[in-house]
């Protein structure tokens, strides 16, 4: 898959409508990570688009440093404005997803977190991936991921499609301007699960859970799944050590400051 920066303007004007209850997977990953609010951490994202993700990380976990990485111009320079106020805890630079070179980023972080970019790998890239991962985590640490998934039935697929669809129609009345962004949703078949496309490779979650297992994560699971996009990932330890996750309540609280 090539995307384009004419791909990173249309995602950004269609996004409030397009993803699903965005805020709510924001702050699924937030809850998920494995640290304290106190905790002093490095975390990785990968495909951070314009920052709100990274944004809400470093809001939610004041002493967490974050590395965020996407492939886009476009969206670095978005990143890069929205992680100003937080100084030298956040850091934005360049991604090739299909590449190996940036792995070495990846060693001791205590998290990697990505939203909506992994579905751009193919089964061989993915599972690479979550092999690079594991073997340069920390021992508490964990890979999340937000992402569409591949349904494996047909009517999974009709599922899926009608609902997304029906996701942007509820979003749109529920945000300001957003009737236009809905139009350019639908004429540009946004919906990939009604309009297939070939450069698209979301892979079943049931296979992406198996592979983040063998990869050799010892904690795998789904945490959220809407509309044909699921929270899942895999955590290095089967226990949480230190202190107590973050309430999903604040993190939701945070997440929809992050969006706005």
């Amino acid at each position: 898959m090539s995307w384009t920066e004419a791909d990173s303007t249309l995602y950004q004007a269609l996004a409030a409508v397009a993803v699903p209850d965005r805020a709510e997977q924001i702050a699924t990953l937030l809850a998920l990570l494995p640290l304290s609010t106190g905790e002093t951490a490095r975390v990785v994202e990968l495909g951070c688009g314009e920052g709100h993700l990274a944004a809400a990380v470093l809001t939610a976990y004041p002493r967490v440093s974050l590395l965020a990485l996407d492939g886009s111009d476009e969206m670095r320079a978005q990143a890069t404005a929205r992680l100003r106020p937080f100084g030298g805890r956040g850091e934005v630079g360049g991604l090739d997803l299909q590449g190996t070179g940036w792995f070495a980023a990846l060693d001791g972080v205590d998290a990697v977190v990505s939203s909506l970019a992994l579905h751009h790998l193919d089964e061989a890239g993915k599972r690479q991936l979550f092999e690079a991962v594991a073997q340069r985590l920390s021992p508490g640490g964990a890979l999340l991921i937000a992402d569409l998934v591949e349904p494996k039935r047909a009517e999974a697929l009709t599922v899926f499609a009608a609902g997304w669809d029906a996701a942007a129609e509820r979003q749109s009345q529920t945000k300001p301007g957003s009737a236009e962004a809905l139009e350019r949703f639908k004429e540009t078949r946004w919906n990939i699960f009604a309009f297939p496309d070939p450069q698209e490779t979301p892979s079943p979650l049931f296979e992406q859970l198996t592979w983040l297992r063998e990869a050799g994560f010892s904690s795998v699971d789904c945490y959220w799944l809407r509309a044909g996009h699921a929270v899942y990932g895999g955590y290095r330890s089967r226990a949480r050590t230190g202190g107590p996750p973050l309430a999903f309540a604040e993190a939701l609280r945070m997440a929809e400051v992050a969006l706005n």
